[in-house]
């Protein structure tokens, strides 16, 4: 083989790599087709037995209608939040990296009486909401002004319909003032416009189903077990999970109730509709990573098949007073695919029944926690 024709070979094969690259760069980000046969025909095998919230393992009058999930701010001056004490789930993450927090309440059992503040879609929240089956529910969205993405951050996931949702903002997706009574509305009183938008949870209910969103809860759920007899539990314990500033979340254990009592900002995390304690049963802490990847707009690396290169990571649960260590998973390759919970054994964790509040970590940021025994 002469010089000559082993340079074209070299040629040849270093081309075909780089295409091959660039081909997988680029449908790695190509928007995905929405096939709401999975919502609507799948039959479910729940997870747990009985009449009862497929996440929470609560039972409730509501226990078989689909999840609400919407969106709502960690801002200081949007405080007290409304809506989470009642809340099946609750996802808090950054949205800005190392900075501003965002969440979403994630409603089945209960209908608040008013939801709020809301605030903007972002993908992360998408992915995550699609894999919980859920309505997805924001005042506005994240939009992408880069020609080369093709995925066009929340907008363009929501404008193609990748998941059923209500947008009080009507920006994006399928607007809320297209529903006869309109579940959206400005609260009076707030120090900021942008905080003074609010929710109505049975009439997004309504709204979806004018739609023609199917309300049949179609979520496998995740697995519960019995609360520990109170000889097995710490008898007290606190956890810091450390976002930046004012949005990072402490929690009280308390024995005897079995629950972990929210801090906000070093202030008692009271719910403004029943001006009650929030105190989940069951506090998760994802570590992820973080990015910055258009202007304000971040991503956490968590399964979601648009931006991520990866979808699983270290996971700690806290619930009986105990700390486990484990792992997540959310399979990028399908945005249907259910955010799952395992232990270091690889089996799925048992939650206590109540709900579950979710922290998404950056590595670095300082989780810590002080049992009392």
């Amino acid at each position: 083989m002469t010089n000559k024709q082993k340079i074209i070979i070299a040629v040849v094969v270093v081309a075909v790599a780089l295409g091959g690259f660039l081909f997988f760069r680029k449908s790695s980000t190509m928007p995905l087709s929405l096939n709401n046969k999975n919502q609507s025909e799948t039959k479910v095998v729940p997870l747990n037995d009985g009449n009862v919230s497929p996440i929470s393992g609560l039972p409730c009058e509501n226990w078989n209608r689909r999840a609400i999930a919407v969106m709502q701010p960690g801002d200081v001056t949007a405080r007290p939040a409304a809506g989470f004490s009642e809340a099946d789930m609750v996802i808090e993450m950054p949205v800005i990296t190392a900075s501003i927090t965002r969440l979403m309440g994630v409603y089945i059992c209960n209908t608040p009486k008013e939801v709020g503040s809301m605030r903007s879609a972002r993908h992360d929240f998408i992915s995550l909401a699609k894999g919980l089956g859920a309505v997805f529910v924001s005042w506005g969205r994240s939009e992408s002004h880069s020609e080369s993405d093709p995925v066009g951050l929340a907008k363009g996931i929501m404008d193609r319909g990748e998941i059923e949702n209500i947008n009080c903002n009507g920006d994006a997706g399928k607007s809320a003032n297209a529903c006869t009574d309109n579940p959206c509305f400005r609260k009076e009183g707030m120090d900021r416009g942008v905080d003074s938008g609010y929710g109505d949870p049975a009439k997004f209910v309504a709204c979806a189903k004018e739609f023609g969103y199917n309300m049949e809860n179609k979520f496998v759920g995740y697995k519960h077990q019995a609360e520990a007899p109170m000889e097995n539990r710490a008898k007290g314990g606190h956890l810091r999970v450390a976002f930046a500033g004012p949005f990072a979340a402490e929690y009280d254990y308390d024995q005897a109730t079995n629950v972990y009592k929210r801090i906000w900002g070093n202030t008692e995390d009271i719910d403004r509709n029943t001006n009650q304690r929030v105190a989940p049963k069951n506090v998760v802490v994802l570590i992820a990573e973080s990015e910055q990847i258009e202007g304000q707009y971040n991503n956490m690396q968590l399964g979601d098949p648009w931006y991520d290169r990866t979808d699983s990571g270290d996971a700690y649960y806290y619930m009986n007073g105990q700390e486990v260590k484990g792992k997540w998973k959310k399979d990028k390759s399908s945005i249907d695919s259910k955010l799952t919970f395992y232990d270091a054994n690889g089996e799925e964790i048992l939650f206590v029944p109540g709900q579950i509040w979710v922290e998404v970590l950056e590595p670095g940021q300082t989780l810590k926690w002080e049992p009392v025994m």
